[in-house]
């Protein structure tokens, strides 16, 4: 009876542990998203991209696919220094989906808030709010 109770305790202690991991790994990930917003409010495009994978890909809402944290930073410089200059971003995440221990899917609805004009003859909602979903990886 004994050795029995040996192998359940820790068991039963792995099974505690994981939904508490998992709790920290979701805080740690809501506190990027959160960050991601603060730096395009600040209109920083380095600092939106600090948290990107070296090697990573991007589809941006025109169907442009850029590939590496440079590229992406660059290309956030350059939207937040132009037609997405003072605009006011929000952040909700949908859902965090864990696929490994290390590696989650995070679904985000995005806003833009106080868009006055888009390139490429892109329509700007009457309210200014352009409204997207973001995954992130």
């Amino acid at each position: 009876m004994n050795r029995l109770l040996f192998a359940v305790l820790p068991v039963f202690a792995l099974i505690q542990a994981a939904p508490a991991r998992a709790q920290e790994a979701e805080t740690a990930i809501r506190a990027i998203v959160a960050e991601q917003v603060l730096a395009w409010n600040a209109g920083d495009g380095t600092r939106y991209a600090s948290r990107l994978s070296p090697d990573a890909s991007f589809t941006n809402l025109f169907g442009m696919v850029m590939y590496g944290a440079p590229a992406f930073a660059n290309r956030h410089n350059e939207i937040l220094s132009t037609f997405y200059k003072g605009t006011r971003k929000q952040h909700v995440v949908r859902r965090i989906r864990f696929l490994t221990r290390d590696v989650a899917i995070v679904d985000i609805d995005n806003q833009v808030q106080g868009v006055k004009a888009m390139p490429g003859g892109m329509v700007v909602p009457p309210d200014g709010v352009v409204r997207t979903q973001l995954m992130e990886v």
